[in-house]
């Protein structure tokens, strides 16, 4: 038997979203054979960009039909991460994409607004400190949510100052391995979105506890988002983010398009 209550729930989403008293807001970059991929150190493997091939477009070779050939990392602009994309995580049930519960892939959203600290530190570091204090100052963040960290980041796309390589490495903002625990183990996050190349700051991997981001998320059967955009046009609390990635067989990762339900008002 069908449950009214749902089938009137279900519909008035809809019809919100028809109405347009819900937004409906790309948080994907657009995936090209220009977005720049993380680069690793030269003794490790490196993540392939996208390529494009053309099979045909209306012409000799399929005279009705326009479609393309592609290849790319599953890490290749804005992506997703699974529990197994870690060594800490290489264990963890159901930790590839294909295997991950559909019912992750639809959960509210925090959105935590660094973009002052990182215009002014390239190298912010988001900490447990700080994360009390945004506490404080806008309310406790509630279990089984996304962290979004709005950098203004996605700003630089189609810049140097994206990747924002130097002589040492990467350098973007990010958190450390306490900021982690905290919204890992006290806070119950669902997963962390970004808007840099990876959840780690550029020079994670130099910390006490290197690339804590990746360690922790995915060592407790948690996901990660990075290569986001327009997270400064959503709320603080309030909104739902639709982040489903392609069902590849023992994916570690893929790239997907991420939307989030906002209300229309922004609050």
């Amino acid at each position: 038997m069908t449950d009214q209550s749902s089938n009137t729930a279900l519909s008035g989403l809809i019809g919100e979203i028809a109405s347009g008293d819900l937004r409906v807001v790309d948080l994907t970059n657009i995936l090209s054979t220009d977005f720049p991929v993380i680069v690793l150190p030269s003794e490790f493997g490196q993540c392939e960009p996208f390529r494009m091939e053309t099979v045909s477009r209306y012409d000799g070779n399929g005279p009705a039909w326009y479609w393309n050939n592609i290849s790319m990392n599953e890490h290749t602009g804005t992506h997703f991460d699974a529990p197994a994309h870690w060594i800490t995580g290489r264990d963890v049930p159901n930790g590839t994409v294909d295997a991950i519960p559909p019912r992750d892939f639809i959960h509210p959203a925090v959105v935590i607004d660094i973009a002052d600290e990182s215009a002014q530190d390239e190298d912010f570091i988001v900490t447990r400190a700080f994360l009390e204090n945004w506490e404080k100052a806008n309310g406790q963040i509630p279990e089984k949510h996304w962290i979004l960290l709005r950098s203004n980041w996605s700003k630089k796309v189609g810049t140097l100052e994206y990747l924002n390589l130097k002589d040492d490495g990467a350098h973007s903002p990010g958190p450390d391995a306490d900021a982690m625990r905290f919204l890992v183990q006290e806070r119950d996050c669902i997963g962390l979105g970004v808007e840099t190349v990876g959840t780690d700051a550029g020079q994670a991997s130099s910390f006490d506890e290197p690339l804590p981001a990746h360690s922790i998320l995915h060592g407790n059967g948690r996901y990660g988002l990075q290569c986001l955009t327009n997270l400064d046009q959503l709320p603080v609390f309030g909104s739902v983010i639709v982040a489903t990635p392609l069902k590849i067989k023992g994916g570690s990762g893929s790239p997907l398009r991420v939307i989030a339900l906002a209300p229309a008002n922004g609050e």
